[in-house]
């Protein structure tokens, strides 16, 4: 009976001593698990809209072994996000807002990737008269001054803080004059609203280059310095949101502004439109650009 007894007592010490290895490699394999392989991106409608990340993302999916989820919204959304810690990298062009996001701590490592520029765009009837304007404030004064139709985009993206900055340049107040319509849309949208109805608006070029044989709308004023379109990428700061995945935003970043990238930013849609939609410029300056 002793025997028997202590049999029992062998086999649960046993049982126990395995449970307890058991516990403890798990706790163990916690701490050798793979760190975090999803990264939040967000960025602007225009690099979704252009068809540029959908090149992009997969290349450095593969390279790397993160996997990207895009929420492409306005620059000022994707701004938002970052500060609330619902992103982990911005790809943005809102130069001035971005120094402010930068300035109040919400982001680390702004650097420079690409750039084109902002265009004016209507109907081919061009009712106000601004085809070849070469200053985009006049133009919007004369659209003012004929209440032409203008489509904005409404939605605090980096597209509408430029249009903003041009009407406040044409000292033309636009809100709530008849002629002016925000869409609340992003840039693609925005464009198809401007065709359906006629109507100007502010765009950048590349997205409206990927569309334009579905639009019939012209460029009516275009390469005034005031036009230039920058875009920065920037690694949400992981000191304020620990949750962040602070090594596949670096990551990411590091990838945006790497040699081989640039070269596909530099002839991506050559081939299918005969230009470029957006110009590679790691390393430079943003003073540096439009010159």
């Amino acid at each position: 009976m002793k025997m028997f007894r202590s049999s029992k007592v062998i086999i649960t010490l046993m049982v126990a001593a395995l449970l307890f290895a058991f516990g403890t490699s798990n706790v163990f394999a916690a701490k050798a698990a793979p760190k975090q392989k999803n990264i939040i991106l967000a960025t602007t409608t225009s690099t979704q809209d252009t068809g540029l990340l959908d090149v992009l993302i997969p290349i450095f999916e593969k390279k790397t072994g993160y996997f990207v989820k895009t929420i492409a919204v306005g620059s000022g959304q994707a701004m938002k996000m970052g500060e609330k810690g619902e992103a982990d990298v911005l790809l943005v062009h809102s130069p001035d807002a971005e120094k402010k996001f930068m300035a109040d701590g919400f982001g680390v490592n702004r650097q420079l990737v690409m750039h084109n520029d902002f265009i004016i765009v209507g109907p081919g009837a061009d009712p106000a008269k601004i085809k070849g304007v070469k200053s985009s404030a006049e133009a919007l004064k004369m659209v003012a001054k004929a209440e032409g139709l203008f489509l904005s985009r409404g939605d605090n993206s980096g597209t509408h803080a430029k249009e903003k900055t041009l009407w406040k340049k044409a000292e033309v107040t636009p809100a709530g004059q008849k002629w002016y319509q925000e869409t609340g849309l992003g840039m693609g949208q925005t464009l198809n609203v401007a065709a359906e109805k006629k109507g100007y608006t502010l765009a950048d070029r590349g997205t409206y280059l990927s569309l334009k044989k579905n639009l019939g709308l012209d460029i009516l004023v275009e390469g005034d310095a005031a036009l230039l379109n920058i875009y920065h990428v920037i690694e949400v700061n992981s000191a304020k949101w620990p949750k962040a995945n602070a090594a596949g935003a670096k990551a990411f970043a590091d990838f945006m502004v790497s040699k081989n990238t640039q070269k596909i930013i530099k002839t991506f849609g050559v081939d299918k439109y005969g230009s470029p939609l957006f110009f590679p410029d790691a390393g430079k300056k943003d003073e540096d650009l439009g010159k």
